[in-house]
C-alpha cells in the first residue's frame, strides 16, 4: 500500500527543547488515523509537519509522494485540508460562514478579490448542509459558537477535494450534545470510500469517530506506540501515554477511558 504520509527519524527542535523527537510513522492511503496524547505530547506539531507549516530539524517528512524541503509549499498544500484552531484565529470576524469554505480554494482566509463561478459556491453550501450548517452561510463567523464554528472549519478542510484531510482538536471545547454531533459526521465521513486519507487529532478517546483504523499515542514528543486501532488502543498503552493508571473500553465502534480505582 502507498503512503499518503511517511515521516522517518523526525525531530523538531525549538528553543532547545525536542517538540517530536526521532519520529518515524506511515500513513497508508485509505487509512484514518487518530493522534492521541497529553498537551505537550507534540500533536499540534505533528499536525504542522503533515500540513506542510512546518519544516523538520532532521529527518524526512514525505506527504503525497512529496518531500518537504524539495517541493514547492505553495503547490503542496491545496492538497492538504486542514481544519485546525490556529487556521481559525486567522480567519476575519467579520467574513460569512459561505466566504470561510469556499475561499479555501484560493489558499485565503478572507474573500477580497477572487472570483468563484457557480459550481465552487454550490460546494461550498453543499460541504456546510453535510456538517450541518447549512442555514448560516450568510452569518458571520465570529458569531458563530463554538461548535458551530468547528463544522464550518470542517466543511472548509474538503472544499478543494484535498488528498490528505487533518483534523485537530475538531470537538475541542464542544459541549456533550455537540461533541457526539460532529463525532457522527467524522464517523460518516470516515467510512465513505471517496473521503482522503484522514488524520484526527484529539486528547480524547470518546472523540475518536466509528471508522478509524490506526491509532498512534504520543508522549513527551515520542511515539508510545502506533499501529491498528483495535491492537494498538489498549489500557497498557494508554497508562504509558498519560501516566496514569487507564483502563480503556471499546463498545461496538466506539471507545473510553476511565481512570483504575486505586481502591
Amino acid at each position: 500500500m502507498a503512503a499518503a504520509a511517511s515521516l522517518t527519524d523526525v525531530t523538531v527542535r525549538r528553543s532547545g527543547k525536542d517538540l517530536l523527537r526521532t519520529v518515524s510513522l506511515e500513513i497508508g492511503e485509505g487509512e484514518r488515523w487518530a493522534v492521541l496524547g497529553p498537551n505537550g505530547a507534540g500533536k499540534s506539531t505533528l499536525t504542522r509537519l503533515l500540513a506542510a507549516r512546518l519544516h523538520p530539524t532532521s529527518g524526512t517528512v514525505g506527504i503525497l509522494d512529496e518531500t518537504l524541503g524539495k517541493v514547492d509549499i505553495f503547490e503542496l498544500r491545496p492538497l492538504i485540508g486542514l481544519a485546525s484552531q490556529e487556521l481559525a484565529e486567522t480567519i476575519p470576524a467579520e467574513e460569512t460562514a459561505e466566504n470561510v469554505v469556499v475561499t479555501a480554494g484560493y489558499g485565503v482566509v478572507g474573500r477580497w478579490r477572487e472570483e468563484y463561478d457557480a459550481v465552487d459556491l454550490e460546494r461550498a453550501r453543499t460541504l456546510l448542509a453535510a456538517f450541518g450548517v447549512g442555514d448560516l452561510g450568510e452569518r458571520m463567523f465570529g458569531t458563530l459558537s463554538t461548535g458551530e464554528r468547528k463544522r464550518v472549519l470542517a466543511a472548509r478542510a474538503l472544499m478543494t477535494d484535498p488528498e490528505l484531510l487533518l483534523l485537530d482538536e475538531p470537538a475541542a471545547g464542544l459541549d456533550l450534545g455537540g461533541r457526539e454531533s460532529l463525532v457522527r459526521t467524522l464517523g460518516r465521513l470516515a467510512k465513505d470510500p471517496a473521503t482522503p486519507v484522514t488524520v484526527l487529532v484529539t486528547h480524547h478517546v470518546e472523540e475518536i469517530p466509528p471508522g478509524y483504523t490506526h491509532v498512534v499515542l504520543l508522549r513527551e514528543g515520542e511515539i508510545v506506540e502506533a499501529g491498528p486501532i483495535e491492537q494498538t488502543l489498549t489500557s497498557q498503552n494508554l497508562t504509558r501515554t498519560f501516566g496514569l493508571p487507564l483502563v480503556v473500553e471499546q463498545r461496538g465502534e466506539r471507545f473510553t477511558a476511565r481512570s483504575l480505582s486505586l481502591n
